[in-house]
């Protein structure tokens, strides 16, 4: 019995990381103007150059002013965030179908694991990328939902191994 409310938390847990990264895809997709240009003023440090000129004068070799590249930064973050989406997806379809006898629980498990580690990949790895580009400057606001999603999704795949 404990075993499968575990199972059942961990299908919830999971449905959860891959609903919220869906609807970010969706956005991305469809809107793409709302993050892109987020990622460009990151990439090209704009908004620290302006605020802070003094620090970005020490590290304004890092900025890419290049728009090609900032587009195609972006292209490459929104095919990893869809990549991530599907293995999520597939992870919970799989536990789902493990619940029921339909699918081996370490492939199920080992889906979900790989899908909340591609999650918790892009996250970090944003603050890997926005600490190059020194963006605690002036989006701190980025910094913090880039460290609490990579937490969600350490947590999450803790909870798979864990349990």
């Amino acid at each position: 019995m404990f075993e499968t409310v575990v199972l059942f938390s961990q299908i919830l847990m999971l449905t959860a990381l891959a609903s919220w990264l869906s609807f970010g895809v969706w956005d991305n997709i469809m809107h793409p103007g709302n993050n892109e240009a987020f990622t460009a003023q990151v990439m090209g440090m704009t908004r620290m150059r302006d605020a802070y000129p003094d620090e970005f004068a020490r590290v304004a070799h890092r900025a890419v002013e290049s728009r090609a590249l900032q587009q195609a930064a972006f292209r490459f973050v929104v095919l990893a965030e869809l990549a991530a989406t599907l293995v999520l997806w597939a992870g919970v379809v799989l536990l789902v179908s493990s619940l029921f006898g339909g699918a081996a629980m370490e492939t199920a498990r080992a889906t979900a694991f790989l899908g909340a580690t591609l999650f918790t990949c892009i996250w970090s790895g944003f603050l890997v990328v926005g600490n190059y580009f020194c963006y605690w400057f002036c989006h701190e606001w980025g910094q913090n939902t880039h460290f609490q999603m990579t937490m969600w999704g350490l947590g999450i795949m803790i909870f798979l191994v864990v349990a």
